[in-house]
């Protein structure tokens, strides 16, 4: 079964790659809806920048910010929407205005009562890893082993999780690409990701216009010209067993997943 693809809808002033392009709740409904047309499968919904160096958003903020974009797509596209947020109150609002998963960057750690909230929402929960803060999580990670580390990590996110009440088969998993990573510890995760995988959750891979790639290809400075390795890095996750792709560039991730699919339908009939 192919990944399904996850289109970003950053309504931030500061996000990397394209904060503050839609500056209004209409032009952010009308960005989701295109990225729906281009075939994204869910929509990803964002109010506060986790881009490293990122300043806080206070709850009241980013709630006036992402619940009226809740509110203008749900009233006219019945598909999965997904918050991504790290604070209970703002999921709270969040999925009361339609949203159908919490996608969290701090693996519900944020507050005491994120696991619990999440358990009364009852919705689809995303664990993400990351090593630090935003503000400081680029300074210098360090792991003994990444893949073992962030593996283990996260499954025992998804432990507490459940002991809070949020039923297994709600729970997703993501390594956290760019998250307190260097270079190095992307790609290991990247070309390891069956291991998480081989946990038996979901795993939902984000490595689009990252910077990464530009440590790749150091020309890519501007995060819009990382097209190219950020589909590279899309195929490779779907090949390591990736669920879910959060990526910007739907049109083009969908075409090439179908090029992929459709190579190797023809090896398969060799």
């Amino acid at each position: 079964m192919p990944p399904r693809v996850m289109g970003i809808v950053n309504v931030t002033p500061d996000s990397f790659s394209d904060g503050g392009r839609l500056a209004s709740v209409e032009a952010a409904v009308a960005h989701g809806l295109r990225l729906v047309e281009q075939g994204a499968d869910i929509l990803d919904i964002g109010g506060e920048s986790t881009r490293p160096g990122a300043e806080p958003v206070d709850a009241a903020d980013e709630i006036a910010r992402v619940v009226p974009v809740i509110e203008g797509l749900r009233s006219v596209w019945p598909g999965p929407i997904s918050i991504d947020t790290m604070k209970p109150a703002v999921a709270r609002a969040a999925v009361a205005a339609g949203a159908t998963m919490w996608n969290d960057v701090t693996a519900l750690g944020f507050a005491p009562d994120s696991p619990a909230t999440a358990a009364e929402l009852g919705c689809d929960v995303v664990l993400m890893h990351m090593q630090g803060q935003p503000r400081t999580m680029q300074a210098d990670p360090r792991y003994d082993d990444v893949v073992a580390e962030v593996t283990d990590w996260l499954v025992a996110r998804a432990d507490a999780a459940m002991a809070a009440g949020v039923a297994r088969g709600r729970i997703w998993l993501d390594p956290g690409i760019g998250f307190g990573k260097t270079t190095a510890h992307n790609l290991a995760l990247t070309a390891h990701l069956d291991r998480l995988a081989a946990t038996g959750f979901p795993v939902l891979y984000g490595a689009s216009r990252k910077r990464t790639i530009q440590a790749i290809d150091p020309t890519a400075t501007d995060p819009a010209d990382r097209l190219g390795g950020s589909l590279a890095l899309a195929l490779a996750a779907e090949r390591a067993g990736a669920s879910i792709l959060r990526v910007h560039d739907v049109r083009e991730t969908v075409q090439a997943l179908a090029v992929q699919a459709a190579v190797a339908g023809a090896a398969a009939c060799d």
